[in-house]
């Protein structure tokens, strides 16, 4: 017994040897193709790699440094949303009076969106008897987050916050023969031709809500774009008539206590639509709807304030966080930050919920093209990109079904994004084979 106890303590000391020079093989080699990559040279680059199972960080290549974060801000939305929102999305605050409905808005991003199924709002809101009065008073946010780039007005990612979106707050304009279909309708008339661009396409006169085409020229039949529309409460009391088939008077009126709530769609249903596609609109709402619950305001700021000290405290480094979506440059975050978010949601998220709310890639979302097809993916993440940025944070399950959880963060490269993109791949497909 004793003789079979030493061999046994001895063949577990050669396996754990074993292990521990493996590891330190794949860091060393992690460690090498980072370090010596022509592709990122001139990069500014952190990685941190942790082991979900062992619960230990694996590898740490400038993990202290901060980096903008781009679309990877999403994450941080995802995790504070799940934890705030509960199951399915509050629509509308409302108070019924014997001949008035009066209704708030809760930030809700699926009212009527073209990329969404239809919730019981709009029947709630047709059927009513009652007059229907509408107050943006519990809104207290801009329309637009801190250091987004005031040119990107007229582009699908850049819709505006709103108390009550609707439409996903966009224009879809659609080719219909020689002329242009708006949907919504309510911009139909909208439109004009200029005499000005050389190529069909709809610009939007930076400060109203008047569409430029140019002047003599005719979209091709598979034209499709979407154009954010300038929000107002004026224009969202019109939108809401125009759908409801009756009048919606805009009013002034606080928030009150004994207001009810109606609900839209399960969260998850905008959480996959913000992560696999990447949508900005859903996830600055998402963040909105979360600062009526954690400050009383419908206010991106103040939620994220709230966010960080309800559930962030515990983060190594400390970080800049201004917007929901990620568009601002003014976000700053490290690697090992990301990775300690990520580390708390497989805590608290089941793994098959959480790795089928994230694009996988090779199989869905952002992430479809980064590899081959595949059946079985085994990268399971969030990218985050604008000009000069590439970044991509989540989960990687090795050849082994080993769970580890990482953050590759590129910043400040002049290269082609495809060069940056296919590196990142390669790196990872390396982590995969151990």
């Amino acid at each position: 017994m004793k003789k079979r106890s030493i061999i046994g303590l001895v063949i577990g000391c050669v396996i754990s040897l074993t292990a521990c020079q493996t590891s330190k093989l794949s860091s060393k080699k992690l460690g090498k193709l980072l370090s010596e990559s022509s592709t990122f040279s001139q990069n500014h680059t952190g990685f941190v790699l942790y082991d979900l199972s062992e619960q230990k960080e694996v590898f740490n290549y400038q993990g202290n440094r901060y980096f903008q974060p781009a679309s990877n801000t999403k994450i941080l939305t995802y995790y504070v949303s799940q934890r705030t929102l509960g199951d399915s999305l509050p629509a509308l605050k409302y108070v019924t009076n014997a001949d008035s409905l009066i209704i708030w808005g809760t930030g809700d991003p699926s009212f009527l969106s073209p990329s969404m199924p239809a919730s019981k709002v709009l029947n709630f809101l047709k059927n009513s008897p009652q007059k229907i009065y509408f107050s943006a008073n519990n809104f207290t946010g801009k329309h637009y987050g801190p250091g987004w780039a005031w040119d990107d007005y007229n582009d699908d990612y850049a819709s505006e916050i709103s108390p009550l979106p609707i439409h996903g707050n966009v224009v879809g304009f659609k080719a219909n023969g020689n002329g242009l279909l708006a949907k919504p309708a309510y911009f139909q008339d909208k439109i004009v031709s200029v005499k000005s661009a050389n190529n069909f396409g709809v610009t939007r006169v930076e400060s109203s809500n008047t569409f430029e085409i140019p002047q003599g020229k005719a979209p091709k039949a598979n034209f499709e774009q979407e154009v954010p529309f300038k929000t107002s409460n004026t224009l969202t009391a019109e939108l809401l008539a125009s759908v409801v088939g009756k009048p919606v008077t805009l009013i002034d009126a606080p928030l009150r206590s004994n207001a009810q709530t109606i609900m839209s769609l399960p969260v998850d249903t905008v959480f996959a639509r913000m992560l696999h596609v990447s949508d900005n609109m859903m996830a600055e709402h998402l963040m909105l709807m979360c600062g009526q619950i954690l400050a009383g305001e419908l206010n991106v700021k103040k939620g994220i304030e709230k966010a960080k000290t309800n559930y962030l405290s515990t983060l190594p480094d400390a970080i800049t966080w201004v917007d929901g979506s990620g568009l601002s440059r003014y976000n700053m975050i490290t690697p090992r930050d990301l990775v300690m978010v990520l580390r708390q949601m497989y805590q608290e998220v089941p793994q098959e919920k959480l790795f089928k709310v994230l694009p996988a890639v090779g199989q869905s979302g952002t992430l479809k093209s980064l590899m081959p097809k595949t059946d079985k993916p085994f990268i399971f993440a969030k990218s985050g990109s604008f000009s000069n940025n590439y970044n991509l944070s989540g989960y990687l399950v090795t050849k082994q079904g080993k769970v580890l959880c990482f953050s590759l963060m590129n910043n400040n490269f002049v290269k082609p994004m495809s060069e940056i993109r296919k590196e990142v791949v390669k790196i990872l497909t390396e982590i995969y084979q151990y």
